[in-house]
């Protein structure tokens, strides 16, 4: 699972390279590499190529960063689905420095690109359109490498506790939607179905009918205070 974000660099390209860059962060430099440009020398790279373009603006360059949750990823596979999403991304067009970061609790690459590609010298589109792009790309890459991926906002998805409970053999959503699956497949009649559900040790809400009934049906695992319907 992996959370992406970017922003505009207008004036810090070289703070934000040296920062990205960082021995301690990135395993003595071992998580660092590079795209049409070089790791030391990115920044002048950079100016290079803005100089061949027209109407740029104050934009210099852009700062992505895809975040993984804790313990899901190793080092070598984050900084692999950094490079995909950056080669995927920029399209061979733009170039890029990407560092891994190992330091905090969950791996999180950083990758800093020119703000204008070396081909047509074309300035990066960024709108919202651009970073659903960058969020599909990254989901894409999170499903092919085996990874869990964040569900949009408005969607029923599982969290990060419940993908991992799930991983484990552990999650109570999963757990009843299999005791709810048998229970359907054996029983022969609703108030049977119930009535399996309650020997499994479930809480019901809304079982029965009337003009005061509850809308939905909903169940409990015993022990917790939360109902899934």
């Amino acid at each position: 699972m992996a959370y992406t974000r970017i922003h505009a660099i207008k004036a810090t390209v070289q703070k934000a390279l040296k920062y990205i860059c960082n021995s301690e962060k990135t395993d003595g430099k071992l998580l660092i590499d590079s795209f049409a440009c070089g790791v030391e020398t990115a920044h002048y790279d950079f100016m290079d190529a803005l100089s061949k373009s027209s109407g740029v603006g104050d934009k210099q360059a852009f700062h992505l960063i895809q975040s993984f949750a804790p313990g899901e990823v190793d080092f070598d596979t984050a900084h692999q689905v950094g490079i995909e999403l950056a080669d995927k991304l920029l399209e061979n067009k733009y170039s890029y420095v990407i560092a891994t970061h190992i330091d905090k609790g969950h791996c999180h690459n950083h990758i800093i690109f020119c703000a204008v590609d070396n081909v047509e010298h074309k300035k990066y589109n960024d709108c919202k359109r651009t970073y659903r792009h960058i969020r599909n790309l990254s989901d894409e890459l999170c499903r092919e490498h085996g990874l869990s991926v964040i569900v949009p906002s408005g969607q029923k998805g599982k969290t990060h506790y419940e993908w991992q409970e799930q991983k484990n053999g552990q999650s109570w959503k999963a757990q009843m939607k299999s005791d709810m699956d048998d229970a359907i497949r054996k029983a022969y009649s609703f108030d049977d179905f119930i009535c399996r559900m309650q020997s499994k040790g479930y809480a019901v809400k809304g079982e029965t009918f009337g003009d005061n009934a509850l809308k939905y049906l909903s169940f409990s695992a015993s022990g917790q205070n939360r109902f899934w319907r």
